[in-house]
């Protein structure tokens, strides 16, 4: 059967769908994007070409506009109709209007926003850096925690009386959007609650974003909040946001398909999809012939990533057999057959430059095969770094959190990436006073966060989202004073031991990165290692081990050889020895190593 995916704008007041039909005759549908405010429709045939945009939209197209020239629905594949009978080129046009971009939340929204410029920039908008300057203000949006959504929440209030307020710091013709995973999460809150934001755009309709636009342009309000099963954006070249910087996000995969009891990320992201490894290579060489030296590649659950386009079958072949998860890790679904793999694509992209370093955020653990390990292991520019999310140390709450394993699994798990990656770091997501989370069950957690001794640490206290498996089916029966104690006091316990373990490293040798300005001194820089740790060191001359050079300065892009002097809560202040590279670097440590190994026999 047909699937047919419906897009929805609401205009006039009233809710109104878009429906993508494959036929023959992709002109003969359209898609509907506005209703008249009494419910009456015109055919766009009738307009003429001196009817302004306005009146064009409130007039939307006929019944005849979808069914004229309409063939049978017939098998094949399905057309996205680009066209809109009442909207032309130029009504769709930016016309050098100015947006404004402000970005919260995690990495994939700053993917996102790099996305939705690219599509405004084509469609001839301009962007500012002064929100004063702007005709349009757009907010991408975090939804993953109640704090997240308040912030917003504050920032629409403050946007909406600059506008509207007696002293007009924005112009009145300012239109505000939202987009993102609280605009698909909050839409009707949005609209009811203000009348301020012209625009919702959820995560896949960014396409959409130059009519959406248009229409608020006429003094509607316009929305598209449709999770797609295809949208990866995968032809869409972002364009970043901070040119001058060395490191840089790709996203391979949007959506996730674990269901966890707790998180919102399946209701505003959708389900589990992948860009084509060929798309990704692709755009590691864009940003290689760019001069970009560190790349993190991102998704919701990004170590689950599966291509099975046609095209990397004809590439690369798809492998047949099932998923590997890891030993001890189950799912709430069937597992998924055929497709090249997360440890396919980190090792394909490791090839494309061997001095660019390589990332990935966000993982889960129980997509961690030996095979992803071994790459991250044999690969000197991939990051020896394991972001390993536990959210819990209770083996009860884990399973009220649909989380697919017992603490002991994770726990095997985590002595088995510190037995296959020498050197690793490791960081976990943990989430405190949970659904029925008892003193016992935190002491669990307090236990694990001890045993394991995390080299980083984002920990939360458990605030409820809509939609969710725990909203339906659990109680949020912790006091949230009872959650701020306990997130306190894991807190605590995560600090000692990540001293601890950094405390190890001071004597040693690293690779940095020169990424910037250290915040507190001008005077000094800034850049992480291999384990993903923050090091500050002196803007001092120092040898160059890849020309021979006595004396150069370093200068962001650079990757240096420093020496740890000391550590502290968040950083280590070191000591740059010389600048080097990625394969210097590393075959100056096997060098070393042998050497030492040979003394000690």
């Amino acid at each position: 059967m047909l699937s047919i995916p419906r897009c929805y704008g609401l205009l006039s007041g009233r809710l109104v769908s878009r429906v993508a039909i494959a036929s023959r005759r992709p002109s003969a549908l359209r898609p509907c994007c506005s209703t008249s405010t009494s419910g009456s429709a015109c055919s766009a045939s009738s307009s003429t070409a001196s009817e302004s945009f306005a009146e064009k939209v409130k007039k939307g197209p006929s019944l005849a506009d979808f069914l004229s020239s309409a063939s049978p629905l017939e098998s094949g594949d399905l057309q996205e109709v680009e066209e809109v009978p009442y909207l032309s080129p130029e009504d769709v046009a930016g016309n050098n209007r100015k947006v404004y971009f402000e970005m919260y939340g995690c990495q994939m929204n700053v993917s996102d926003t790099e996305i939705a410029w690219s599509i405004l920039q084509k469609a001839g908008y301009l962007r500012t850096e002064n929100v004063s300057e702007a005709d349009v203000i757009l907010l991408v949006t975090c939804a993953i925690r109640d704090k997240a959504e308040q912030k917003i929440w504050t920032r629409l209030s403050r946007l909406a009386k600059d506008r509207n307020g007696k002293d007009q710091l924005l112009g009145r013709h300012v239109k505000i959007g939202l987009l993102g995973c609280m605009a698909e999460r909050l839409k009707k809150e949005v609209l009811e609650k203000q009348k301020s934001v012209d625009v919702i755009a959820g995560p896949d309709a960014y396409r959409d974003l130059p009519r959406l636009l248009a229409v608020a342009g006429s003094g509607e309000k316009a929305l598209n909040v449709q999770l797609s099963l295809e949208e990866t954006y995968a032809d869409v070249t972002p364009v970043r946001q901070y040119p001058d910087k060395k490191g840089a996000f790709i996203s391979v995969m949007r959506g996730c398909d674990n269901m966890c009891s707790y998180c919102i990320v399946p209701f505003t992201r959708g389900r589990e999809r992948s860009r084509d490894i060929k798309s990704i290579i692709g755009e590691v060489r864009h940003l290689s012939d760019q001069g970009v030296k560190e790349i993190v590649l991102l998704g919701q659950n990004v170590n689950s990533y599966r291509d099975t386009s046609e095209e990397s079958v004809s590439m690369f072949g798809i492998r047949n057999e099932p998923t590997h998860n890891s030993s001890g890790f189950q799912t709430i679904y069937h597992n998924k057959e055929g497709g090249l793999r997360f440890a396919d694509l980190l090792h394909e992209v490791a090839q494309v430059d061997k001095e660019i370093r390589f990332g990935f955020t966000a993982p889960h653990p129980k997509d961690f095969p030996d095979e992803l390990l071994d790459v991250i292991s044999e690969n000197d520019n991939v990051f020896k770094y394991v972001h390993i999310p536990a959210q819990s140390g209770s083996t009860r709450v884990l399973e009220l959190m649909r989380r697919g394993h017992t603490r002991e699994s994770y726990l095997e798990l985590i002595r088995h990436i510190r037995s296959r990656i020498k050197g690793v770091t490791l960081s976990t997501d943990m989430i405190v006073g949970f659904c029925g989370e008892t003193h016992q069950d935190f002491l669990d957690t307090l236990s694990l966060v001890e045993e394991v001794g995390y080299d980083m640490a984002f920990l939360f206290a458990y605030s409820m989202r809509k939609k969710t498996h725990a909203y339906h089916r659990l109680f949020d029966d912790v006091p949230p004073d009872e959650k701020l104690a306990r997130l306190h006091e894991v807190n605590d316990v995560f600090h000692r031991r990540s001293l601890e373990q950094r405390q190890s490293r001071v004597g040693q040798e690293q690779l940095i990165l020169v990424e910037q300005d250290s915040t507190k001194s001008s005077d000094k820089w800034s850049g992480r290692d291999n384990g993903f740790m923050v090091h500050v060191f002196p803007k001092t001359s120092v040898p160059c081990a890849l020309t021979g050079a006595g004396s150069v300065e370093l200068k962001k892009g650079d990757f240096v050889r420093v020496r740890v002097e000391q550590c502290m809560m968040k950083t280590f202040l070191s000591t740059p020895l010389e600048r080097t590279s990625i394969r210097d670097f590393w075959e100056r440590q096997r060098r070393q190593a042998s050497r030492q190994h040979a003394a000690s026999s």
